[in-house]
């Protein structure tokens, strides 16, 4: 058989898998088993736990269950309510500040749990009703959150970017710095459009309250003394700490990846327990229940995928892929664009995980011979992949949101996160154009290295 015959034959099985209905995990195996019973050796079937095993035997990989261990004790807890509830305060008299108070909640919680879905349950739970309660219009508010809870996967302890530096062969520690100034440039972005969207519709409130009388809770004010202000901030500055303790540990060289991870989820588990209470048996049995599974989940996500590629790259398929890329001698910035616009088609479908995993070995060795940065370009592929959060039919943020207001039409939901897909998007072009809003931090605390695009 050609290599093109069983290229197109292996595309098109995994197709016919991934939408028969079976989970992802799943699906991804018995593709690779089927093509490893069929086209390999008879033998290579005895070594399918040995091949799994050893392509997961990653100390990196270590780390993300105990990241998830960290981001489940503080989004179990109230800290998420907590977190929220002091940015209102604080952020009350600003134009907007409701909304830019959701999304300045959304990246903190999100940098300390690295979960989007558990940014959307933790701080939409709170966010949603009261900005609904004060007039906001229920599609902005599910979208603000939505949006918000995508900065998970970008803003570092990143699980996303953990896979994507074992399957780009890159430094984590890079890849983390990478994504901080790309996540406060979203950050802007939101917080901006917030701001706008508050303008237009705090006007129609007002005109409609001229012509008809019709009050809104947009239009009343609300004010908090600064202890009020202050009365907020014990309950929020220790995880605000554990943060920056965490950044500090890893960056600062004082502990590997899976060490930082270790100690945050140490540390996140006192904090709740101080805080909040939280030590008992019956109280942290939740915890390490959504720890495990979630953990084993994705294990098994990643498991099967990495078989996946292992199969791919054993019938040369991810290899005669990338020489045709190459072959093909397009532009550099025609094959950034084909890239990404393959991985915003594959996030219909696929999650950030499954996409890492099974389009490294095909689009990296033609990005890395165009002369791209790995590490810029890990920053990209995040961004697009957040969008595929977002967006349907996939969207597992929508559908998040709609669990926790079940009242907003999914409609509704969906036309509210398309401008946050917008700026998303705006935010790739200007990392394009300016790369060092990727490139600087790195290369500024660990030194240059590499070229740049």
């Amino acid at each position: 058989m050609s290599m093109l015959a069983m290229g197109l034959l292996f595309g098109l099985v995994t197709l016919l898998f991934m939408f028969s209905g079976a989970p992802i995990a799943f699906a991804l195996g018995s593709v690779a088993v089927l093509f490893m019973g069929i086209f390999m050796p008879a033998s290579a079937l005895d070594t399918i736990t040995q091949n799994v095993y050893e392509e997961m035997a990653s100390i990196t990989l270590l780390s993300i269950p105990l990241f998830i261990l960290k981001g489940a004790a503080i989004g179990k807890s109230r800290a998420g309510q907590d977190l929220y509830a002091a940015m209102h305060v604080w952020m009350g008299r600003i134009p907007g500040g409701l909304g830019i108070a959701n999304v300045f909640a959304c990246a903190l919680f999100a940098a300390m749990a690295g979960s989007s879905p558990a940014t959307c349950s933790a701080i939409g739970s709170a966010g949603i009703p009261e900005m609904r309660k004060r007039g906001y219009s229920p599609g902005f508010a599910a979208g603000i959150i939505a949006a918000g809870g995508t900065l998970g996967i970008l803003l570092p302890p990143s699980i996303t970017m953990i896979l994507y530096a074992v399957a780009a062969e890159q430094s984590l520690g890079r890849l983390f710095l990478a994504g901080i100034f790309p996540g406060v440039l979203l950050v802007l972005l939101f917080a901006g459009y917030a701001a706008f969207r508050y303008k237009r519709e705090f006007k129609m409130a007002e005109a409609a309250y001229l012509s008809s009388g019709t009050h809104s809770s947009l239009l009343e004010r609300e004010t908090f003394s600064t202890r009020e202000k202050f009365e907020m901030l014990p309950r929020v500055v220790p995880f605000v700490l554990l943060l920056v303790g965490v950044m500090v540990a890893l960056y600062g060289g004082f502990a590997t990846p899976s060490e930082t991870a270790g100690l945050g989820a140490l540390l996140a588990l006192a904090l709740i327990a101080g805080i909040y209470g939280v030590w008992r048996p019956k109280d942290v049995k939740p915890i390490l229940a959504s720890t495990l599974k979630e953990s084993t989940m994705l294990m098994m996500i990643i498991g099967m995928s990495l078989l996946f590629s292992y199969v791919m790259s054993y019938l040369h398929i991810s290899q005669a892929t990338a020489e045709w890329i190459v072959a093909l001698q397009l532009s550099k910035w025609v094959l950034l664009a084909a890239v990404l616009v393959m991985v915003i088609l594959l996030g219909f479908f696929l999650p950030p995980v499954s996409i890492i995993l099974m389009t490294a070995p095909i689009i990296l060795p033609p990005l890395k011979a165009a002369g791209f940065d790995l590490i810029w370009f890990g920053v990209l592929m995040t961004i697009v992949m957040e969008t595929g959060l977002i967006h349907p039919p996939v969207g597992l943020n929508i559908f998040v949101i709609k669990n926790i207001a079940p009242d907003i039409p999914l409609s509704d939901i969906i036309w509210g996160v398309l401008p946050f897909v917008v700026l998303m998007l705006l935010s790739v072009v200007l990392i394009c154009v300016f790369p060092g809003i990727a490139t600087a931090l790195p290369d500024a605390v660990m030194g240059v290295v590499g070229a740049k695009p």
